[in-house]
Protein backbone atom coordinates (compact mmCIF):
# COMPACT_ATOMS: atom_id res chain seq x y z
CA UNK A 1 0.00 0.00 0.00
CA UNK A 2 1.31 3.50 -0.32
CA UNK A 3 0.24 6.83 -0.89
CA UNK A 4 1.46 9.88 -3.62
CA UNK A 5 3.86 12.37 -2.13
CA UNK A 6 2.90 14.16 -5.43
CA UNK A 7 -0.91 13.60 -5.34
CA UNK A 8 -2.31 12.25 -2.04
CA UNK A 9 -3.51 9.75 -3.28
CA UNK A 10 -3.69 6.47 -2.17
CA UNK A 11 -2.31 4.03 -4.85
CA UNK A 12 -1.29 0.76 -5.36
CA UNK A 13 -0.71 -1.73 -8.10
CA UNK A 14 -3.13 -4.47 -8.00
CA UNK A 15 -1.96 -8.44 -8.49
CA UNK A 16 -4.89 -9.69 -10.42
CA UNK A 17 -5.07 -9.83 -14.12
CA UNK A 18 -8.58 -7.01 -14.95
CA UNK A 19 -9.96 -6.67 -17.92
CA UNK A 20 -12.76 -4.72 -19.50
CA UNK A 21 -15.58 -5.33 -22.41
CA UNK A 22 -17.53 -3.21 -24.25
CA UNK A 23 -20.35 -4.36 -26.59
CA UNK A 24 -18.98 -8.09 -25.95
CA UNK A 25 -15.14 -6.62 -27.23
CA UNK A 26 -12.22 -6.09 -25.08
CA UNK A 27 -11.46 -2.53 -24.30
CA UNK A 28 -8.46 -3.26 -21.82
CA UNK A 29 -6.40 -6.25 -20.43
CA UNK A 30 -4.14 -5.45 -17.92
CA UNK A 31 -2.22 -7.78 -15.39
CA UNK A 32 -0.25 -4.38 -13.62
CA UNK A 33 -3.47 -2.23 -13.23
CA UNK A 34 -3.25 -0.12 -10.18
CA UNK A 35 -5.90 0.59 -7.59
CA UNK A 36 -6.32 4.34 -6.72
CA UNK A 37 -8.88 5.55 -4.08
CA UNK A 38 -10.43 8.07 -4.97
CA UNK A 39 -13.37 7.75 -1.97
CA UNK A 40 -12.91 6.09 1.10
CA UNK A 41 -14.73 3.49 0.30
CA UNK A 42 -13.45 0.95 -2.29
CA UNK A 43 -10.99 2.14 -5.03
CA UNK A 44 -10.90 2.74 -8.94
CA UNK A 45 -8.78 0.78 -11.38
CA UNK A 46 -6.72 2.57 -13.43
CA UNK A 47 -4.73 1.10 -16.45
CA UNK A 48 -1.97 1.21 -18.18
CA UNK A 49 -1.76 2.95 -21.68
CA UNK A 50 0.08 0.21 -23.03
CA UNK A 51 -3.16 -2.22 -21.72
CA UNK A 52 -5.88 -0.54 -23.21
CA UNK A 53 -7.11 -1.99 -26.68
CA UNK A 54 -10.29 0.78 -27.55
CA UNK A 55 -9.87 3.35 -29.35
CA UNK A 56 -10.00 6.57 -27.68
CA UNK A 57 -11.30 9.52 -29.33
CA UNK A 58 -10.51 12.73 -27.39
CA UNK A 59 -13.61 14.43 -26.14
CA UNK A 60 -12.40 17.89 -24.64
CA UNK A 61 -11.33 18.47 -21.11
CA UNK A 62 -13.66 16.71 -18.51
CA UNK A 63 -14.33 17.62 -14.92
CA UNK A 64 -10.70 18.53 -12.71
CA UNK A 65 -9.77 16.52 -9.43
CA UNK A 66 -7.89 18.26 -6.92
CA UNK A 67 -5.70 15.20 -6.20
CA UNK A 68 -5.70 13.64 -9.82
CA UNK A 69 -5.38 17.21 -11.77
CA UNK A 70 -6.76 18.36 -15.00
CA UNK A 71 -8.80 15.28 -16.95
CA UNK A 72 -8.82 14.96 -20.51
CA UNK A 73 -12.08 13.11 -21.30
CA UNK A 74 -12.19 10.29 -24.55
CA UNK A 75 -15.27 8.35 -26.06
CA UNK A 76 -14.16 4.66 -25.83
CA UNK A 77 -14.41 3.25 -29.56
CA UNK A 78 -14.50 -1.16 -30.31
CA UNK A 79 -15.37 -2.69 -33.18
CA UNK A 80 -18.53 -0.47 -33.56
CA UNK A 81 -19.50 -0.07 -30.07
CA UNK A 82 -18.86 3.07 -28.70
CA UNK A 83 -18.97 5.21 -25.03
CA UNK A 84 -18.76 8.61 -25.24
CA UNK A 85 -16.78 10.09 -22.37
CA UNK A 86 -16.04 6.82 -20.78
CA UNK A 87 -11.88 7.15 -20.63
CA UNK A 88 -9.92 9.82 -18.70
CA UNK A 89 -6.88 10.11 -18.56
CA UNK A 90 -5.60 12.86 -15.40
CA UNK A 91 -2.32 14.94 -15.86
CA UNK A 92 -1.04 13.92 -12.26
CA UNK A 93 -1.40 10.48 -13.12
CA UNK A 94 0.74 10.52 -16.61
CA UNK A 95 0.68 7.11 -18.35
CA UNK A 96 -3.02 5.62 -17.02
CA UNK A 97 -6.78 5.76 -18.14
CA UNK A 98 -9.37 5.94 -16.07
CA UNK A 99 -12.64 3.87 -17.70
CA UNK A 100 -15.83 4.26 -15.84
CA UNK A 101 -16.95 1.63 -14.31
CA UNK A 102 -20.83 1.36 -14.97
CA UNK A 103 -19.95 2.45 -19.25
CA UNK A 104 -18.45 -0.84 -19.44
CA UNK A 105 -20.77 -3.74 -20.02
CA UNK A 106 -18.73 -6.04 -18.11
CA UNK A 107 -15.26 -6.59 -15.66
CA UNK A 108 -13.60 -9.36 -14.78
CA UNK A 109 -10.49 -9.86 -12.13
CA UNK A 110 -8.69 -13.34 -13.53
CA UNK A 111 -11.82 -15.21 -15.11
CA UNK A 112 -14.78 -14.20 -12.41
CA UNK A 113 -16.93 -11.60 -13.36
CA UNK A 114 -17.08 -8.16 -10.80
CA UNK A 115 -19.67 -6.18 -10.29
CA UNK A 116 -20.51 -2.54 -8.71
CA UNK A 117 -16.91 -1.45 -8.49
CA UNK A 118 -13.65 -3.19 -7.80
CA UNK A 119 -13.46 -5.66 -4.64
CA UNK A 120 -10.89 -3.53 -2.18
CA UNK A 121 -8.13 -6.07 -1.16
CA UNK A 122 -8.56 -4.75 2.43
CA UNK A 123 -12.39 -5.27 2.98
CA UNK A 124 -13.28 -8.92 4.64
CA UNK A 125 -16.38 -10.10 4.62
CA UNK A 126 -17.02 -13.12 7.71
CA UNK A 127 -20.59 -14.65 8.15
CA UNK A 128 -20.40 -16.51 11.35
CA UNK A 129 -23.21 -18.78 13.22
CA UNK A 130 -24.29 -17.96 16.37
CA UNK A 131 -26.76 -18.81 19.48
CA UNK A 132 -27.02 -15.28 20.51
CA UNK A 133 -30.78 -14.17 20.76
CA UNK A 134 -31.56 -11.50 18.20
CA UNK A 135 -34.77 -9.30 18.45
CA UNK A 136 -35.93 -7.18 16.06
CA UNK A 137 -38.66 -4.10 16.61
CA UNK A 138 -40.03 -1.72 14.25
CA UNK A 139 -42.33 1.31 16.10
CA UNK A 140 -42.23 -1.19 19.29
CA UNK A 141 -43.45 -4.03 16.96
CA UNK A 142 -41.37 -7.17 17.06
CA UNK A 143 -41.07 -8.31 13.52
CA UNK A 144 -38.17 -10.86 13.72
CA UNK A 145 -37.03 -12.93 16.46
CA UNK A 146 -34.15 -15.56 16.80
CA UNK A 147 -31.26 -17.49 18.67
CA UNK A 148 -29.82 -19.00 15.50
CA UNK A 149 -28.72 -15.82 13.49
CA UNK A 150 -25.36 -16.02 11.16
CA UNK A 151 -23.78 -12.79 12.01
CA UNK A 152 -22.04 -10.93 8.94
CA UNK A 153 -19.16 -9.17 9.66
CA UNK A 154 -17.61 -6.64 6.92
CA UNK A 155 -14.96 -4.54 7.28
CA UNK A 156 -15.90 -0.77 8.15
CA UNK A 157 -19.49 -1.47 8.46
CA UNK A 158 -21.60 -2.57 11.69
CA UNK A 159 -22.58 -6.60 12.47
CA UNK A 160 -25.46 -7.88 10.38
CA UNK A 161 -27.86 -9.73 11.93
CA UNK A 162 -29.38 -12.55 9.10
CA UNK A 163 -32.42 -14.51 10.35
CA UNK A 164 -33.99 -17.69 9.36
CA UNK A 165 -37.41 -16.55 7.33
CA UNK A 166 -39.51 -18.93 9.39
CA UNK A 167 -38.03 -16.29 12.35
CA UNK A 168 -39.31 -13.28 10.70
CA UNK A 169 -43.14 -12.03 10.74
CA UNK A 170 -43.06 -12.32 7.06
CA UNK A 171 -46.92 -11.69 6.91
CA UNK A 172 -45.73 -8.03 7.88
CA UNK A 173 -42.85 -7.61 5.09
CA UNK A 174 -44.02 -6.54 1.77
CA UNK A 175 -41.84 -6.82 -0.95
CA UNK A 176 -40.49 -3.76 -2.96
CA UNK A 177 -38.86 -3.37 -6.42
CA UNK A 178 -35.66 -2.24 -4.63
CA UNK A 179 -32.97 -4.30 -5.62
CA UNK A 180 -29.12 -3.58 -4.65
CA UNK A 181 -25.71 -5.30 -5.80
CA UNK A 182 -22.29 -5.82 -4.15
CA UNK A 183 -19.56 -6.93 -5.03
CA UNK A 184 -18.74 -9.08 -1.89
CA UNK A 185 -22.74 -10.20 -1.53
CA UNK A 186 -24.26 -10.17 -4.64
CA UNK A 187 -27.54 -9.00 -5.74
CA UNK A 188 -30.21 -8.29 -2.69
CA UNK A 189 -34.25 -8.02 -2.54
CA UNK A 190 -35.93 -5.71 -0.24
CA UNK A 191 -39.43 -5.42 1.96
CA UNK A 192 -40.81 -2.43 3.81
CA UNK A 193 -42.33 -3.90 7.50
CA UNK A 194 -46.08 -2.43 8.04
CA UNK A 195 -46.23 -2.14 11.74
CA UNK A 196 -48.83 -0.07 13.56
CA UNK A 197 -50.61 0.78 10.43
CA UNK A 198 -47.56 2.48 8.84
CA UNK A 199 -44.99 1.10 6.17
CA UNK A 200 -41.73 1.74 6.65
CA UNK A 201 -39.58 1.43 2.96
CA UNK A 202 -37.11 -0.72 2.60
CA UNK A 203 -36.23 -2.28 6.22
CA UNK A 204 -35.26 -5.49 5.37
CA UNK A 205 -33.22 -7.45 2.02
CA UNK A 206 -32.26 -10.49 1.60
CA UNK A 207 -29.90 -12.64 -0.88
CA UNK A 208 -30.91 -15.56 -2.72
CA UNK A 209 -28.01 -16.80 -4.54
CA UNK A 210 -25.41 -14.63 -2.93
CA UNK A 211 -21.61 -14.92 -3.78
CA UNK A 212 -19.27 -17.21 -2.59
CA UNK A 213 -17.79 -15.81 0.12
CA UNK A 214 -20.99 -14.29 1.70
CA UNK A 215 -22.90 -17.85 0.74
CA UNK A 216 -23.99 -18.79 4.67
CA UNK A 217 -26.41 -16.12 4.40
CA UNK A 218 -28.42 -17.57 1.59
CA UNK A 219 -32.35 -16.95 1.82
CA UNK A 220 -31.94 -15.32 5.09
CA UNK A 221 -33.53 -11.67 6.58
CA UNK A 222 -31.44 -9.07 7.26
CA UNK A 223 -32.59 -5.75 9.06
CA UNK A 224 -30.86 -1.57 9.13
CA UNK A 225 -29.26 -1.71 12.44
CA UNK A 226 -29.53 1.83 11.48
CA UNK A 227 -33.64 2.07 11.33
CA UNK A 228 -34.92 -0.39 13.84
CA UNK A 229 -34.28 -1.08 17.28
CA UNK A 230 -32.30 -4.62 17.57
CA UNK A 231 -32.04 -6.58 20.84
CA UNK A 232 -29.23 -9.00 21.37
CA UNK A 233 -29.43 -10.82 24.23
CA UNK A 234 -31.86 -8.28 25.75
CA UNK A 235 -29.80 -5.65 25.26
CA UNK A 236 -30.65 -2.65 22.92
CA UNK A 237 -28.13 -1.87 20.52
CA UNK A 238 -27.30 1.70 19.71
CA UNK A 239 -28.22 2.57 16.49
CA UNK A 240 -24.81 3.15 14.02
CA UNK A 241 -24.51 6.05 11.74
CA UNK A 242 -23.29 4.86 7.92
CA UNK A 243 -23.78 6.08 4.68
CA UNK A 244 -26.83 4.18 4.68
Amino acid sequence: MGTSRKTGLRIEESGKRVRAYLGGHLVADSTRPSLVWEIPYYPTYYFPEGDVRAELVEDGPGTRSPSRGEATAYTVKVDGAQAPGAALRYSELPGFVRLDWGAMDAWFEEDEEVFVHPRDPYTRVDVLASSRHVRVEVDGVTVAESSSPRLLFETGLPVRYYLPKPHVRMDLLEPTDTVSHCPYKGTAEYWSVRANGVSHQDLAWSYRTPLEESRKVAGLVCFYNEKVDIFVDGVLQERPKTKF
